[in-house]
């Protein structure tokens, strides 16, 4: 087993307490720490990284680096790469709540590219349709009966609770006030993502939840909104599709600040996956996914997401 000293226990323990940090502090962080800088010392910066999740997979950890498609910026966290009957005693989240976030993130996933659904929406999802299909009941043709924490759940507790979700990371409001993800969910549903066939970025490879379509009708192709930056930084003549060739309406920032070294949603010591072009599948999230990702902060959802064989409706 990979051997850990102070500094690392330190570092580890910072994103176990704050939740994600941005990567300038992680950077600031990690500097500190060891006196390195990891803008110039990039090697010594995933070296370090990897050594860190050498020790973390003993225990089914993983310190991963990921992109808030919202606003491009990268966060670092710590999550549970393991989904079983002890972890789903770490949510402080109700059956009823845990539902009402499934149901959220089911409906955002189904938005093509848009990454938000408006308040009211996530509001009025019905979280009867949460209810697992696989129960004995089903299978002998009677009706899934529906639980009653589930039946009555009121407005009120459900806007009390869509702002806990934004509190804790798992979900975010946008400057138009609808409801997306949070940085956590995109560090903890990476897998679901792949998984569930959800569109990836034609440049990076990672799920494009909140993205840009080509503008030609059926082409497939969608580019997170930092991608685009990345993908015509370098171009001098006509911005087009990487796909079907169509030019591509797009005016950058000013000041452009991806740089092709960043992770999206990528760990140091995974490889990038290659790109997927399969249709949208909207898999239920199961029961069995819920996991504790940190020692203190509320836990939801996250990876291991089991398939179900209902056909899916739009929400």
């Amino acid at each position: 087993m990979t051997e850990l000293n102070a500094k690392h226990h330190t570092l580890i323990q910072a994103l176990l307490s704050r939740g994600p940090l941005k990567e300038d502090q992680f950077h600031r962080m990690f500097s500190e720490l060891t006196g390195e800088n990891p803008g110039v010392r990039r090697k010594a910066f995933d070296d370090y990284l990897l050594r860190i999740n050498k020790a973390l997979s003993y225990v089914q950890f993983e310190l991963r680096g990921c992109r808030d498609q919202y606003d491009g910026q990268v966060y670092y966290g710590v999550v549970n790469n393991v989904s079983d009957e002890e972890s789903k005693l770490g949510t402080t989240y109700s059956v009823a709540q845990i539902a009402f976030y499934k149901a959220i993130i089911e409906a955002i996933v189904q938005e093509a590219a848009q990454g938000t659904i408006s308040s009211s929406d996530a509001l009025n999802l019905r979280l009867e349709n949460q209810v697992n299909s696989g129960t004995s009941s089903q299978s002998q043709g009677g009706p899934v009966p529906i639980p009653t924490a589930l039946k009555n759940f009121s407005m009120s507790q459900k806007e009390k609770t869509l702002d806990e979700f934004v509190r804790d990371k798992w979900l975010s409001y946008t400057a138009e006030g609808h409801v997306g993800l949070g940085v956590r969910s995109f560090l903890d549903l990476r897998s679901w993502f792949r998984n569930n066939d959800v569109p990836s970025c034609e440049v990076c490879n990672e799920a494009g939840v909140k993205a840009v379509l080509c503008q030609k009708e059926g082409c497939s192709v969608r580019i997170h909104q930092y991608c685009l930056g990345k993908l015509f930084a370098k171009e001098k003549g006509e911005r087009v599709c990487p796909s079907c060739g169509t030019q591509w309406q797009y005016t950058g920032p000013k000041a452009e600040a991806v740089e092709d070294d960043e992770p999206d949603c990528a760990t140091q010591s995974q490889p990038p996956v290659e790109p997927k072009r399969k249709k949208l599948r909207t898999s239920r999230i199961g029961d069995g996914d819920i996991v504790e990702s940190s020692s203190s902060q509320s836990s939801l959802p996250a990876r291991n997401l089991r398939r179900s064989t209902r056909n899916s409706t739009r929400l």
